[in-house]
């Protein structure tokens, strides 16, 4: 594998690839973890929308775990689509090129039995938050979201680290505040909002219609 050079603008992490194949550092810490979760909480044959792919290793941890779910992927970034098309199984259809703030991006697609995203609401403008609770409002019953957030006195040292650390970078970054994240997604009719402890201070949170 070679590296992928720094100024590629995908992430905040260096990425190795192996043909259109991306690795991505962080992915490979928390892949599996995050795959046995969902593995036991999707239904059969379940359909899951991924928003913000990236290099796709979230999905193919999960296709080895369970062949039955069929997986989504999605990114606004060509370079990514391209890896997750390398990783996807062959029943899965191709990623899509999905822009979560325009209004009518959930328009096109049907329904599905998840939505699901990792690591992107803390790298992206408060506006893709909103915007994938609107869309996701349209597609599904059940929304899981993985990585760090924060829980006013309780947070943890090390996200106010990072939450100050994104916000150099992009003041429209930061680590999301859970409430706000159970709000945003009530809004829009996910009645209850659960979180689960995963490693390194990360949590998926499950929202849910019902």
């Amino acid at each position: 594998m070679t590296p992928e050079p720094p100024s590629t603008p995908i992430a905040l992490e260096a990425r190795d690839r192996d043909g259109a194949r991306f690795f991505s550092p962080s992915a490979g810490r928390n892949k599996m973890i995050i795959a046995e979760w969902l593995a036991e909480k999707l239904p059969s044959a379940a359909s899951v929308l991924e928003v913000g792919s990236g290099t796709g290793e979230h999905g193919a941890a999960l296709g080895d775990l369970r062949s039955d779910v069929i997986w989504q992927y999605s990114d606004p970034d060509a370079a990514s689509r391209a890896s997750q098309l390398a990783w996807k199984r062959s029943s899965w259809p191709d990623p899509l090129a999905l822009d979560l703030t325009q209004d009518d991006w959930a328009a096109p697609l049907g329904t599905y039995d998840a939505v699901f995203s990792a690591n992107m609401i803390h790298i992206a403008p408060i506006d893709a938050a909103i915007g994938l609770a609107k869309g996701a409002a349209q597609l599904t019953g059940t929304v899981f979201l993985y990585g760090p957030f924060l829980f006013g006195a309780q947070s943890d040292a090390s996200n106010l680290e990072f939450d100050a650390s994104l916000k150099s970078r992009n003041p429209t970054w930061g680590v999301r505040d859970f409430i706000n994240v159970k709000h945003i997604f009530e809004n829009e009719g996910f009645k209850q909002g659960q979180r689960f402890d995963m490693p390194r201070n990360n949590h998926i949170v499950r929202l849910s219609k019902h």
